[in-house]
């Protein structure tokens, strides 16, 4: 079934994790153009800000703002309560509240584990469940990934776990819902540029040190601007596209583990050499 360009003039989106990196710049570029915005974060003071700074600059667009821990099931019950006790019609849901959690496999607490597969992919679905009775043809769900869900690096056994079976949920998801009008977008970045090296937990008995190298190492990674990867996202919902990488760091690791399975750590070491390929070519 042939699906028409998104509309995001009159659309009414919900965007998860609005309070600061890509959701913020997704909300600000929603607004720009002309959608009403139903934004979900769990920190309510930042939340609230960016929503005044919404209204400040586009009078004409309705925000309301949600405040909800997502990492808890009775409070991502009650948030699509009021989601849909706030609006008849949903256009547009973009599932892009995340965490991270490092640390090798049997360092990590499995509460922790929970943690992330809660928020990166239990409150996606359980979300996804509820309000899609909402969603006409002509509407657009957007669950965001990332690079470990297209390789599964050392280290990362929760975040890639959590990223992996949200791709497969959407590309599943994606087969069932075309042929009724509605689009999803699986989302891959790279290494984009917001607080979720900071906000991330790290696993195992280290020294306080030990955990801030260990996020500042993670933080060096995210160069990818915010707001141009909000603006790629928007862009992808507009096209239909199924499935937006965003970042050299995500589209090397796709093409590569295409055409040449492999571990990570080789994958790593031959995307490096032929970066320095690259620049010597360039040269």
């Amino acid at each position: 079934m042939s699906i028409q360009p998104f509309q995001f003039a009159g659309a009414t989106a919900v965007v998860t994790g609005a309070a600061g990196g890509m959701g913020e710049h997704l909300a600000r570029g929603l607004a720009e153009r002309g959608s009403h915005l139903l934004i979900v974060d769990r920190d309510a003071e930042r939340l609230d800000a960016v929503a005044a700074s919404i209204r400040a600059t586009r009078p004409d667009s309705r925000v309301t703002t949600f405040v909800a821990d997502l990492s808890e099931r009775d409070a991502v019950e009650k948030l699509a309560a009021d989601l849909l006790g706030t609006t008849d019609r949903i256009d547009l849901l973009i599932n892009n509240a995340g965490v991270a959690l490092g640390g090798r496999f049997d360092q990590i607490d499995m509460a922790d584990f929970d943690w992330v597969m809660a928020i990166n992919f239990f409150a996606p679905v359980m979300l996804t469940h509820h309000l899609l009775p909402r969603i006409a043809p002509g509407g657009h769900i957007v669950n965001v990934s990332s690079v470990f869900g297209l390789v599964g690096p050392a280290g990362q056994t929760a975040y890639s776990s959590s990223k992996f079976a949200l791709r497969g949920f959407t590309e599943a998801l994606r087969a069932e819902l075309r042929p009724r009008g509605i689009a999803t977008t699986t989302v891959h970045p790279g290494g984009i540029r917001t607080n979720i090296a900071s906000n991330a937990r790290i696993g195992g008995n280290l020294s306080g040190a030990d955990v801030t190298k260990a996020k500042e190492d993670f933080n060096k990674l995210l160069t990818f601007p915010a707001d141009r990867a909000a603006e790629m996202m928007l862009e992808a919902v507009k096209a239909r596209r199924p499935r937006l990488l965003i970042g050299m760091s995500a589209v090397i690791p796709d093409i590569v583990t295409r055409l040449v399975p492999m571990s990570f750590g080789t994958l790593e070491r031959r995307a490096t050499r032929l970066a320095r390929m690259a620049g010597k070519l360039r040269r």
